[in-house]
């Protein structure tokens, strides 16, 4: 058994097939929590989720790029994203359901800010988007998931500042982590859990060669015990799968490539990705 803790088969890219897409992920084992990004997407995965009495689960938060009229693009995507405000009396709503394990994902990016955006204003926008979503996990007893991008010092300080007030007794994960070994540490020494994608299955350009050398060193050093896996589907298709439409049964390359690094048996890292995912998301 594997659990694909955050893909996203609420969103458009599985709108004709997403229900053939879970029967063949639940029948090769493999259970997910589904991701949303936005309201709407958000509401669909919930709605997703309450098709099946076990296997599938959601998550629910406002993305930082979502706050915004931007066209956001990707390696694999680019799409024109529509300004939203974060309505906490929505998400409650979504939260009453048990479907809902967590909440987001959320948390800081710069990246996608609008051109001639003053920078302190984005800043502060998603800060306080940020911690309205910490405030409700912290009201509902959730876990958070985690994005940032190049933002895990200012993330690292929020969470901090929360816990230090003997809030979030949840924690986080950092949702697919691309950072050095001090970074991951700095999640782990306040509770946290790293998440790796497909991303680390990928042979890497010569401009990418520090951060992938980064990244084998936090799989190699920290604790099994710390790690999940997902796919974050439709995106990051992991090797031998690159070029094609992500999908959560892909995890299991993900598992077979930190077995490979941290040279343990893939028996092992699926029960232990599992038992800890489990556990974390209270699953």
């Amino acid at each position: 058994m594997l659990i694909d803790t955050h893909c996203h088969l609420n969103f458009n890219a599985f709108r004709e097939d997403w229900r053939e897409v879970v029967e063949q992920c639940l029948e090769r084992g493999v259970w997910m929590i589904n991701v949303g990004s936005q309201e709407s997407t958000s509401r669909r995965a919930v709605e997703l989720a309450r098709n099946f009495d076990a296997g599938v689960c959601a998550s629910v938060g406002l993305h930082p790029c979502h706050l915004y009229n931007v066209e956001v693009t990707e390696v694999e995507e680019s799409f024109q994203s529509r300004a939203e405000q974060f309505d906490a009396q929505v998400y409650r709503q979504f939260l009453q359901d048990k479907k809902v394990v967590a909440i987001g994902e959320t948390g800081l990016d710069y990246h996608f800010a609008p051109e001639h955006a003053d920078l302190d204003e984005v800043k502060r926008k998603q800060e306080q988007a940020f911690r309205a979503q910490l405030d409700l996990a912290d009201e509902f007893d959730k876990p958070v998931i985690i994005h940032a991008r190049d933002t895990y010092a200012e993330i690292i300080n929020i969470l901090k500042q929360y816990i230090d007030a003997g809030r979030l007794k949840r924690r986080g994960v950092a949702h697919c982590f691309l950072g050095n070994y001090a970074q991951a540490r700095d999640f782990i020494d306040i509770g946290c859990l790293i998440s790796f994608t497909g991303i680390i299955t990928f042979k890497p350009k010569k401009s990418q060669l520090a951060r992938h050398a980064d990244m084998m060193e936090v799989i190699k050093n920290i604790p099994l015990e710390k790690i999940m896996i997902e796919t974050d589907a439709p995106y990051l298709a992991p090797e031998p799968y690159r070029g094609k439409r992500n999908v959560p049964w892909y995890v299991e390359e993900v598992g077979k490539k930190i077995a490979e690094i941290k040279e343990i048996d893939f028996e092992k890292v699926a029960d232990v990705t599992t038992k800890t995912a489990r556990d974390f998301f209270g699953i």
